[in-house]
C-alpha cells in the first residue's frame, strides 16, 4: 500500500491595493531619497532662493512721495491722517503721520496720476496731485491744514 503524503496548500495573502497601485518600497526614515544628491538638493535650493530674492527685489521703475504736514500756525502736525489716491483705480491709502508730521509712500508707479490730502481735527488740506509727467524718483510734497469750507 502506497502511503501517500498530503501536502496543503496555503494561499498567498493578497497585497493590500492603495487606490488602483499597489504599494511599493516604503524608504526608511533618513534613506535619501531617489533621483536626489545631496550635491542636486543643495543646487535646487540656491536657485529657488535666487529666484526668491530677485521676485522681492525693489522695481527700479516706482517712485516715493514724501513730506510734512502742517497747521495754520505752520506747526508739524503728529497723527494727521494723509489719503493717497490712484486715480486709475481710485484706490485710497492711507499714512498717519509721524511726530515730526512726516508721511511717505512708497513703490508708487510713475504711469498713474495720485492725488494727497490731509485731515487732522476738523482741517483739511486742498488736494495736491502728483503727476505721472513728474519724474522725479523722490517728490517731496508738503501739505498744510486749513478749516474745511
Amino acid at each position: 500500500m502506497r502511503i501517500s503524503s498530503t501536502t496543503t496548500k496555503t494561499r498567498k495573502k493578497p497585497k493590500k491595493r492603495i487606490g488602483n497601485k499597489m504599494p511599493s518600497r516604503i524608504p526608511r526614515v533618513g534613506a535619501r531619497v531617489r533621483g536626489f544628491s545631496g550635491a542636486g538638493l543643495a543646487l535646487l535650493a540656491a536657485a529657488l532662493l535666487l529666484v526668491a530674492i530677485a521676485g522681492f527685489a525693489k522695481d527700479p521703475q516706482t517712485r516715493t512721495v514724501q513730506g510734512a504736514v502742517s497747521a495754520p500756525d505752520e506747526s508739524l502736525v503728529n497723527g494727521a491722517v494723509v489719503y493717497l489716491k490712484n486715480t486709475k483705480s481710485l484706490q485710497i491709502r492711507s499714512f498717519f503721520t509721524q511726530k515730526d508730521g512726516s508721511y511717505y509712500f512708497h513703490d508708487l508707479s510713475p504711469d498713474i496720476d495720485y492725488e494727497l490730502k490731509a485731515e487732522y481735527n476738523g482741517l483739511s488740506s486742498g488736494t495736491h496731485t502728483l503727476s505721472s509727467f513728474d519724474t522725479r524718483k523722490l517728490a517731496t510734497i508738503n501739505l498744510k491744514l486749513n478749516a474745511k469750507k
